[in-house]
Formats: structure tokens, C-alpha cells, sequence
């Protein structure tokens, strides 16, 4: 009876090799896993049961405490990470606002977000009445308290607005370090807040406001905490003046239309001032670029003007202009600074002209004040082709039948070859607020938004689409020749989720090949990759990615694919692949195996051979498949796949008949 021997006696057990390994080993597999602190411990527990000397214990102990050294620093890194993709983030959404209630109220709603606060507001200074006042609460229930008004020195925002620093107190009505008044702890008490942090906002040297984070019990406020707020509070700062900058330029541009009529019997310098208002009104309603500029006001000017970025510019003039809002003389050059609130864009340099008199001078500061409106209409594109990336991505999932010309030409636009090989990807938010009563609980409007940012970020990054739809958002991505679906999911459910701070879960479809040429097979794959989303919360596997290969046989039923043999190579491929190498028959002694309900002994009945062939043969089977072969998920898997494969066969050779 044929039967697997094994050429040789087994010899004696080779002695532990972990006796012989570095201390620092078991320790960096945690530190690459992620492990918990208390898995740190289990390296010298181990070795103190198996009887290890006392220097290897020594040895472990320090390497211990060493690599729990190392975790904590990696966990900081990765909380510091985190803090500047939320920053990130925030100075997105603020550039896309340009009205100045709407940058206030988001500033609050952000920096609300950002702490995890019952209540943020706002506070600006005027000027006149030499005091600051409420101007944007969030999470505020009491009118008292959103029309207070505090004056310099009063309260804790009087003294943040006074001395232009951060500060914060764990109970308001217990802390001394500032002065208390009457109407203050009245509007204090009836909005119920204990625990405030306050930080200025600054506007070069001078503070504008105050911007704060509250909550309705006593609470610390970590060192980390208020540097966030405090960032997040410079960020704040420009936003606001950059809309007050866009509000100036709008009404610059309104007076260069009214005044052509008046400088036209002026000196021929006036003309020459004209002239160019002329002609930047004229580029900006064409949509001139930067360079158009430089290029008329040079003409006019009669010399050599050059648009430079902020590190090639003349740092001393450049800080002279910003600081003084004027154009300013360098040696034989002058120097206007381009800038948008304190955010500084580049310079106008006009070289070669020492001699420049008012009115020209004023000429070079209003082709600075244009180049930025330019510069902010560029960003502004720059969000109008997120959008046009959406509509593309809508119109392959919902009209089928779309011209494919017409589809590779507005894919061109925007960087995205839709001959090329693509994946589908449906992502959602795991932190849904809203039920409509029929269905799962939605995120929130808010939630939809930040999303969809984050996804059409990483599309165009990837030369993709992405758009939003069903409660979530879905991308097109290209994939290479060998690029894995479950891979590409995993990675974007990981970023998707290190943007927003909240786990977002996502599916993906198997490969679309030309998405332009049979466009519905997107909403095809769409679908697929819905139902691996789904799967995935069904799963308790929220936010993570997956494919339909990740779900073992239950991939069957989420792909559309139904890629049988794709599932029987997965399974039993390293078995299948041994029989063929060896022309052994571990295929054949697993199925009989199954078919004897797990024991060996009516297996080698089964097969006519001795029990000890059957224990080495599934011995071998348990090295290709891996320990857990035999677990109920596993042999349930496997039993599934030897039947698709014993079918297939029997198939095959129904056909060669």
C-alpha cells in the first residue's frame, strides 16, 4: 500500500533558540503591532516560567522598559499627527469661506470640535468703546451671556484681550487670578460654565479677539490643548481678515471703475495710473494669471516688475510693506507685498526705478492687491474642481449610456485617464447621528461635508474621482496592473480616518478595466463595494477596508464576479500546489477526512492506507495551511472549496468526453 514515510528517524529536539535571541526581539514585533502596554509584560513572564537565567530576565526587563519608552514616544508623535490633520483640515474649510459671519460662526463650531467642549465662542475688541464683546456663541443657551460685554482687564477674556496670552482656569468662580464683576459672573452662571479657556486673536502684534472653549464642569485643560486652540485661533485670525481683505478689494474695484472718468483729464502720471487699473480689471474679468499682471503694470510703470515668491523676495522690504500696507523703496527697486490678511503670497518687485512719485507708487500697491485677489481665485478653483470631479463620478454611476468621448475628454480636464484600470470604493462615517425611521441611522450634513473634502483631497491627489452618494462618499481610483482592491481599501479607510478622527468603514469592487469604455460597469462595482462596506459594520468591523477576497466564501455572494475559482486557489492553493509539485495526494486524504467527520482512523479505511500516513499527510496539510486549519471557520471555508474544486473537475471532465 503506497503510504508517506518519513526518510529518517526523527533526531532530538533542537534546543530553544529564544534562549539565543537579542532581548530587544519579542518587544519589536509588539512596537510594530501596535500591542497594548500590558502585552510588554508577557515576554518575561514567558521566560521566567521556561526557567531563563537571571541576566536574560535582566536583559528583558530592560529592553522592557526601553521599548515602552519607545511606544509612548510613537503614540505622542501619533497625537501630534493627528492635532496637525485637524489643523489641516480647519484652514481648509476657512479658505473656502469668504462672507466674515460665516468664517466666525465656523471658526466656533471648529474650535467647539476640536476640544470636545460643551460651548465655544467668540469675542471681538472695539476699538471705540476700548472693550470686547460677544460676537458668536455655539452651544450657548442664555441670552445674558451672548450680549455680554467686558471690559479690558475684566474677567478672564478681558485679561486674555488685555495681555494677548492664552489662559484657562479649571473652575472660573474659584480662581483669583483675575478680576470678577457683577454682570460678568451673572452671564457666566446662567450659561452654567465652570472650566474656560481662553486665547487671543492675533493680528501681527495687536489682538483682535478672543476665542474660547468651555465647559459646564470642572475640567483640565492640557498644555497640548491650548497650544491646539491656539493654533487653530491663528488660523481664525487670518481667515477673518482675509474676508475683510476680499470685502476692501471688491470695493478697491468698484472706485478703479468710478474713477476712469476722473483721471482722464489728469497729468499723463494719472493717465499711466488708468491705464493699469484698466487693464487688472480686465485680466481679473478674464481670468488673467499673475504673470499678466506683472506684465501691465511693467508696460505702464516703464520697467522690469517681477511677481516673487515670499523666500526670494527681500525679507526686510517685504516685512516693511506688509507691516505698513504700502509699497516700499529697496535700494533702486521698490517692493509691494502681496498678501492676503497676514498671510503673505509673494511680492511685486519693480525693478531699476528709484524715482517713483504717489501716484504711481499707489499703482504698484493696487497690482499687489490684485495679484492676491488672483492668487485666492486660484484656490477657489481649486475647490470648483473637486466639484467637477463629483459630477463626472454621478454621471458614470447614473447614465449608463454616455458618449465615452465625451467622458475621456472631461476626465482629461481634471488628470484622470478613464482607460485605464480602476477600483470603486463606497466609504462612510461610523459616527451617523440622524434617522429618518425606515433605515440606518445618516451622518449629518457636516459629517456628508467633511467627507466628501477629505475624499475629493485623496482623489486628486491619485488622479481620481470622487463624489458623495448614499450617506457616504465613493471614489474612483486607478490601480495598477497588479494593485490589490482589499489593499487600496484598507489604505484609504486608514487616511479617510486620520483626516476626520473618526473610523470611517470601506468597501471595495473588484477592478473596472476601462471604466470609460463600458461605464456601467462603475455602478456595477459601486454596488459590490456597498456590499462590502455593509458586510464590513455587519461584521462588527467598523472602520476598516476590505474587498470581496477578505470575506472568504461570503466574498461569493458580495462579488459580482463570483470568482469561484479565484476563491478554490485562495483556499486550497498551497495544497493543490504541493500534489502537483510532490504527485502527492493531500487533496484527496482531506477530502476523505471531511467525509469521515474528522477522524483518522475511518480515514485510512476510507483510503486503505496506515493511520500514520493519514497523521503525516494532514501533518503536511496543516504547515501549507497554517495552524488553524482546522477551526470551524477554517474547515468550513475549506470543505466549501473542496467541493467547488471536486465539482470543477468533474465539470472538466464531463466536457473532454
Amino acid at each position: 500500500m503506497p503510504h508517506d514515510q518519513p526518510a529518517s528517524a526523527p533526531g532530538p529536539a533542537p534546543a530553544d533558540a529564544s534562549d539565543h535571541d537579542p532581548a530587544e526581539a519579542p518587544f519589536l514585533g509588539l512596537l510594530a503591532t501596535g500591542a497594548a502596554a500590558e502585552e510588554y509584560e508577557r515576554p518575561a513572564l514567558r521566560a521566567r516560567a521556561g526557567g531563563a537565567a537571571a541576566a536574560r530576565l535582566a536583559a528583558l526587563e530592560r529592553a522592557k522598559l526601553l521599548a515602552l519608552r519607545v511606544r509612548t514616544e510613537l503614540e505622542d508623535r501619533r497625537r501630534r499627527e493627528a492635532e496637525l490633520s485637524a489643523l489641516y483640515a480647519t484652514a481648509h474649510d476657512l479658505a473656502g469661506l469668504r462672507d466674515l459671519d460665516a468664517v466666525l460662526r465656523a471658526i466656533v463650531r471648529r474650535a467647539r470640535s476640536l476640544l470636545g467642549t460643551e460651548v465655544a465662542y467668540l469675542t471681538l475688541n472695539d476699538p471705540a468703546a476700548g472693550d470686547t464683546y460677544m460676537r458668536v456663541t455655539d452651544g450657548s443657551v442664555s441670552a445674558r451671556f451672548q450680549q455680554l460685554r467686558l471690559a479690558m482687564g475684566e474677567g478672564l477674556g478681558g485679561l486674555v484681550a488685555q495681555t494677548a496670552r492664552p489662559y484657562v482656569t479649571d473652575s472660573y468662580f474659584h480662581d483669583e487670578r483675575f478680576r470678577h464683576t457683577r454682570t460678568i459672573d451673572s452671564g457666566v452662571r446662567d450659561e452654567g460654565l465652570v472650566a474656560i479657556l481662553g486665547v487671543p486673536l492675533l493680528l501681527g502684534s495687536g489682538v483682535i479677539g478672543v476665542l474660547f472653549a468651555a465647559d459646564r464642569r470642572e475640567r483640565v485643560f492640557e498644555p497640548g490643548q491650548v497650544a491646539l486652540l491656539a493654533a487653530h485661533a491663528a488660523h481664525a485670525a487670518v481667515a477673518i481678515d482675509t474676508a475683510n481683505l476680499l470685502a476692501e478689494t471688491r470695493k478697491t474695484l468698484t472706485e478703479l471703475e468710478a474713477a476712469n472718468e476722473i483721471i482722464r483729464d489728469r497729468s499723463s502720471v494719472i493717465e499711466r495710473a488708468s491705464d493699469v487699473h484698466d487693464r487688472l480689471t480686465e485680466l481679473v474679468l478674464r481670468g488673467g494669471g499673475v504673470q499678466d499682471v506683472a506684465d501691465a503694470v511693467a508696460e505702464v510703470l516703464d520697467g522690469d516688475v517681477e511677481f516673487t515668491e515670499p523666500g526670494r523676495a527681500p525679507a526686510a522690504a517685504l516685512d516693511r510693506s506688509r507691516t505698513d500696507g504700502h509699497a516700499v523703496r529697496d535700494g533702486a527697486d521698490w517692493v509691494a507685498a502681496v498678501r492676503a490678511g497676514e498671510e503673505v503670497l509673494g511680492a511685486l518687485v519693480l525693478r531699476g526705478h528709484p524715482a517713483l512719485d504717489p501716484v504711481d507708487q499707489r499703482t504698484l500697491e493696487r497690482a499687489a492687491m490684485v495679484t492676491s485677489l488672483l492668487l485666492l481665485a486660484r484656490r477657489t478653483a481649486g475647490e470648483a474642481e473637486q466639484r467637477v470631479r463629483g459630477e463626472l463620478l454621478d454621471d458614470l454611476l447614473d447614465a449608463a449610456a454616455r458618449d465615452p468621448r465625451l467622458l475621456r475628454e472631461r476626465a482629461a480636464r481634471v488628470g484622470a485617464d478613464l482607460d485605464a484600470p480602476h477600483v470603486v470604493l463606497a466609504a462612510r462615517m461610523s459616527g451617523a447621528r440622524i434617522s429618518d425611521g425606515d433605515g440606518p441611522p445618516r451622518p449629518d450634513g457636516t459629517d456628508r461635508r467633511r467627507l466628501w473634502s477629505a475624499a475629493s483631497h485623496l482623489a486628486a491627489t491619485r488622479h481620481g474621482l470622487a463624489a458623495v452618494r448614499d450617506g457616504g462618499a465613493v471614489l474612483l481610483l486607478p490601480l495598477d496592473p497588479d494593485g490589490d482592491p482589499a489593499h487600496t481599501a484598507r489604505e484609504i479607510a486608514a487616511r479617510l480616518g486620520s483626516a476626520l478622527h473618526v473610523p470611517v468603514t470601506v468597501g471595495a469592487s473588484a477592478p473596472v478595466p476601462a471604466p470609460a469604455a463600458r461605464p456601467a460597469a462603475v455602478a456595477d462595482a459601486y454596488a459590490e463595494a456597498r456590499r462590502c462596506r455593509e458586510a464590513l459594520c455587519a461584521l462588527g468591523r467598523a472602520g476598516q477596508g476590505a474587498a470581496a477576497a477578505d470575506f472568504g466564501f461570503l466574498g461569493l455572494l458580495l462579488a459580482d464576479t463570483r470568482d469561484v475559482d479565484g476563491f478554490v486557489h485562495r483556499t486550497l492553493g498551497p495544497v493543490a500546489d504541493y500534489d502537483a509539485r510532490r504527485g502527492t495526494e493531500l487533496l484527496r486524504t482531506l477530502g476523505a477526512y471531511f467525509a469521515c467527520g474528522m477522524s483518522p482512523a475511518r480515514t485510512k479505511d476510507e483510503l486503505h492506507v496506515h493511520v500514520n500516513t493519514v497523521a503525516q499527510r494532514l501533518e503536511r496539510v496543516g504547515r501549507l495551511l497554517g495552524p488553524d486549519w482546522q477551526s470551524p471557520a477554517r474547515a468550513l471555508e475549506i470543505q466549501l472549496a473542496l467541493r467547488l474544486h471536486q465539482l470543477s473537475a468533474a465539470v472538466t471532465r464531463d466536457t473532454e468526453e
